[in-house]
């Protein structure tokens, strides 16, 4: 695949090669910076690639992107709910860009709202919904149409320990009852630790290191943990690294999400 994203001089990903097995959960993990958010928006077509292409669920990003969106469901981190609709109005619009069936439509959004727990708050405002309400609407919206794979950037920042354990439960049940794909970006080790299948460790746009997590943990002593894969790979710490920029964006997501 090599994709490569330059940025003027920068490169923001360097020819990363990535061979995701279907059906799993798969974890990005790096500082900011390290090329994470941009290999997403990659994958999802939001972004082309300065070289290089990739398969995404059969087509290629670069050949063939609307029927890669066909294929995929996409959470970023910043707000892709509407606050001011209901639940249910954010899945009827979703539905309608989706160009789903009137006659699927209402067996669809049931069957997201029941599945993410949101029966008794769909006909609320979501500008009244919690932070974890919220993420779980958002994975409605992006699970209505039964995508193949489904990319997340950052599902949980923000949230407190009880609303992260909800949507992990929820991302298992998504990838066990729909045989879903996932791709998920995250700076929490335990959260990779618990959810991934398998996980790929991105240092300067490059892929440092690919596996499952035990068998990285185990590779360096039988009392390592996901934080000193980490430090072995990128030389820092998980929480170092990043901008200004960053440190605001991310604390802007996790105020909207609080």
């Amino acid at each position: 695949m090599d994709l490569v994203r330059k940025f003027g001089q920068q490169t923001a990903v360097d020819r990363i090669n990535l061979t995701i097995t279907y059906g799993q959960i798969f974890g990005l993990l790096g500082p900011n910076g390290a090329g994470k958010s941009t290999t997403i928006k990659m994958l999802t077509t939001l972004l082309d690639p300065t070289s290089g292409s990739a398969i995404v669920a059969g087509y290629d990003i670069v050949e063939e992107p609307a029927q890669v969106r066909r294929q995929i469901g996409y959470v970023p981190q910043m707000l892709s709910a509407d606050g001011a609709l209901t639940g249910r109005e954010n899945l009827v619009l979703s539905a309608k860009l989706y160009r789903m069936p009137k006659a699927e439509r209402t067996a669809r959004i049931d069957e997201a709202l029941k599945f993410m727990g949101l029966e008794d708050s769909a006909h609320k405002i979501v500008k009244a919904y919690s932070g974890g309400m919220i993420r779980r609407l958002e994975l409605a919206l992006a699970m209505l149409h039964h995508p193949t794979v489904l990319f997340l950037d950052e599902p949980t920042i923000g949230l407190d320990p009880v609303a992260k354990r909800i949507v992990w439960d929820r991302l298992k049940d998504l990838q066990r009852d729909y045989n879903m794909t996932i791709l998920v970006t995250t700076h929490d080790m335990e959260e990779a630790d618990l959810l991934c299948d398998e996980l790929a460790i991105l240092h300067e746009g490059k892929v440092a290191i690919i596996g499952h997590p035990q068998d990285l943990k185990t590779a360096i002593s039988p009392t390592a943990t996901l934080d000193d894969v980490f430090a072995q790979c990128c030389g820092v710490e998980i929480t170092e690294g990043g901008n200004y920029r960053d440190v605001r964006q991310t604390r802007n997501t996790a105020t909207r999400l609080g």
